[in-house]
Order: structure tokens, then sequence, then C-alpha cells
């Protein structure tokens, strides 16, 4: 079948072809081409394919001078790696993609998977905390781990030392799920290598970042948010005021998802983070059974799954009346420059969310969203994890699978 290169309106659909799923890596794998603007790429051209073909000259509209799109060897190289560690492919609305995170405004389009995609389906519960964890979290964490595992319940957690390993270990025989920082094959920490191949055989691992890479600080926010998209609910067990575990926590929230934490003494750091997330409305938690009575329970057989790139675009009209309005004219270069500058103007530092950008600036997101994307590909703006944005020249370097140097020390 060939792909036209015009633009389209109508929903795209999940890869079915390795041709296809090629091209949907080397979509996401394109120089400044995140998850939010592969969705709205997607969404604006039909299919991957299409999308590729038009980035050289949107990168040349955005001031992009000598832009190459990923090519199809190093997308076949990523491929090799990914098999050799024997790790799956799984893309964004495929069957066996977790169904809670299609949630996310930047789900990862794609995931490399090491393990029973099972996992990923069944009702889900993220339990994090701290990696200096004490005798008393690692207990708890074991206990609330093994007894929602026989629940029913996957337990999702990051393999960080402390609190993470605690509750894969305890949930290894009924199915756990580790979210990776880096590749997929890539161990961190190496103490958790054994841990790591036990969930292989019995649970699963995944990753949205190509196999062999290191993970680095910026990676692990990222990767909390998909532990949080994952999860129906987050249970903290152990976390300083300012932790890794604080920004699971709060993606839960933004989510809607359900967050408890598990109560410590005043006099200990590491259970600040709980006790205030408790003082702000958080359940607490004694025991895997508080879990359980908190949640509705839901079958996830009835769950309908939102397609994130079609909601990108305006809904199909299904009579003459629901036709959505002609498309705005184009503007002149000096509107848009205009308009740039205002974004510019309001962007800094401090993430801004796309939707509080719409207000502040008083535009349509038809108006908005590219001009965003022009804005991204010629890196004056960048995308923090939950899509949030901010100046480019705020932004951390790009992760480049060729220059990742080894794991820091002080991570989580």
């Amino acid at each position: 079948m060939t792909e036209e290169a015009n633009s389209s309106t109508h929903p795209p659909l999940p890869p079915t072809t390795e041709d296809t799923r090629i091209s949907w890596l080397r979509l996401l794998r394109s120089r400044r081409v995140g998850a939010v603007t592969f969705h709205r790429l997607l969404a604006k051209y039909g299919s991957a394919q299409n999308a590729l073909s038009a980035l050289p000259e949107m990168a040349r509209a955005a001031g992009v001078k000598g832009y190459e799109i990923c090519s199809v060897d190093a997308a076949l190289a990523e491929i090799k790696a990914a098999e050799a560690a024997g790790a799956r492919l799984l893309c964004f609305d495929e069957a066996g993609y977790p169904p809670y995170l299609t949630d996310l405004r930047d789900a990862p389009p794609i995931l490399w998977t090491v393990g029973d995609l099972a996992r990923l389906t069944q009702p889900t519960i993220a339990i994090v905390g701290a990696r200096n964890a004490s005798s008393l979290g690692v207990r708890m964490a074991r206990a609330l781990a093994r007894d929602l595992g026989e629940a029913g319940y996957t337990v999702i957690s990051g393999l960080a030392r402390g609190i993470d390993t605690a509750a894969h270990m305890a949930a290894v025989p009924t199915g756990t799920c580790a979210v990776m920082a880096g590749g997929v094959d890539v161990i961190y920490p190496a103490e958790n290598t054994r841990l790591a191949g036990e969930i292989a055989e019995k649970g699963v691992m995944i990753s949205e970042h190509p196999p062999g890479l290191s993970p680095q600080a910026r990676h692990f926010p990222a990767r909390n948010r998909i532990i949080a998209g994952i999860a129906q609910a987050v249970v903290v067990v152990e976390g300083a005021a300012k932790s890794g575990s604080l920004i699971t926590a709060r993606d839960a929230l933004d989510l809607g998802r359900d967050v408890m934490a598990v109560p410590g003494h005043p006099f200990d750091a590491r259970a600040a983070g709980c006790n205030m997330l408790i003082r702000d409305g958080a359940q607490l938690v004694r025991s895997a059974q508080d879990v359980i009575d908190a949640l509705p329970p839901m079958d996830l057989s009835d769950r309908i799954v939102e397609d994130k790139q079609a909601a990108l675009m305006t809904a199909p009209a299904q009579t003459l009346a629901d036709l959505p309005p002609p498309p705005p004219e184009r503007r002149s270069l000096r509107d848009t420059a205009a308009l740039h500058q205002r974004i510019l103007d309001r962007l800094g530092p401090s993430p801004t969310a796309e939707d509080q950008l719409i207000r502040d600036l008083a535009v349509t997101s038809r108006d908005l969203s590219p001009v965003l994307t022009d804005l991204e590909m010629s890196g004056a703006v960048a995308r923090e994890p939950g899509g949030l944005l901010i100046r480019g020249e705020f932004a951390p370097a790009s992760p480049l699978s060729s220059t990742i140097g080894p794991a820091p020390k002080t991570l989580r």
C-alpha cells in the first residue's frame, strides 16, 4: 500500500506492517521530535511516512539548517540491538499497550518491552519510595507488594534501590513491572541484575529509550511520569519532601490518579514527603487492604482507550451542523513572527502547561499548535516531562544515544 504525502484529518491507525513500525521509530528518533510532537505530526499527516517527508521542509521553515531525519539504517540498528536483548517493540494503541498510559499527553509512542505483556493490561498499583529506605520502610513495601499481588494487582515500580527493589522482590511471584530509566537492557543499579532477570521471566520490563542507553539524571523524571501513567494508583512508602517519589505522586495527581502514603515519624526526613501528602489529603495506608478499599472496582476489559492522536484533531462531523469551521486564513509572516515572540516572552525556565499558554495568550489551540511545532523544531521551545513547555535555552542537552556516558552516582 502506498502512502500519499498529503495531510489527513482522519485519526491515524496503529502500525500494522514492519515498514510502518520502522517509520514510527524513525519519526520518533528524528531530531527535535518528542512524544507530543510525534502525536501531533501523526495526527496532522496521517502516517509516520508522510510526517517524515514533511519534516525537512518544516525544519527549513523554522530556520534549522542541514536537518536530516533519522535514517532507516539507524532504526534497523536499534531494532537489531533490541532483538539481541530479547526486547519487543510495542506501539501506541497496539494491543497490549498499557491502557492507563494513554491518558498521558506525552504518552510514549513506542515502548521496548521484555517479558509478559499481559501484566500491563491487568489492574496496576505503583509502589515508590526512598532509595535510602529504613528497615521498617522496606518491610512495609514488601508486605504491600506481596498482598496487592496476591489480590490480583500488578505492582509497578522503577527498579531503584530501597523501596522499589523491595516492592519488586515481593511481587515477583505474582507479576511486577519495572519501568526503566535507560534502555530496557541496561540494569541500574547493577546490583539488581539478578532481580531484573526474575522480572523478565515472570513479569515485564519496559522503557521508552533505545536499548543500550545508560540512564542519566534527566531520564528519571520522565520515567516517573510513566510509572504514574501506567498505575491506577500510586502508594508512596517513604520519600523526602523533595524527591523523585514526590514527583511521581505529583504526576499521578495531575492525571487524576489516587495517591496514597504510608505515614512516618515526624523526625524522620524520609517520611516528610509522605506526611505532607497525607496532610494535603492523600489516603493514609496501613496495609494493602487500605489501598484496595480506597479503589473502586474496575474491569479493564470495559475500559475505553482514547485515541490521543485523534483527540488532537477535530472529530469527524456526523451532520452538517457538526461540520467544523473552515481553517483560519494563513497568517502573514509578520503575524507569525509576532506570535512566536509572544510565546517566547511568556516562557522561561519554569515549565508552563500548553493549555495555560493558550489562556495567557488568548489564542485557540488550532492557532497555537502549528506555531509551537515550528518553535520546537527550531529549538526555541522545549518540552519537559508531562508535556510542559520551557524556553529552549533553559532545556537540558538532547539525549543522544551516541553520546551517553556512565550513569550518575546519585539518582532517583
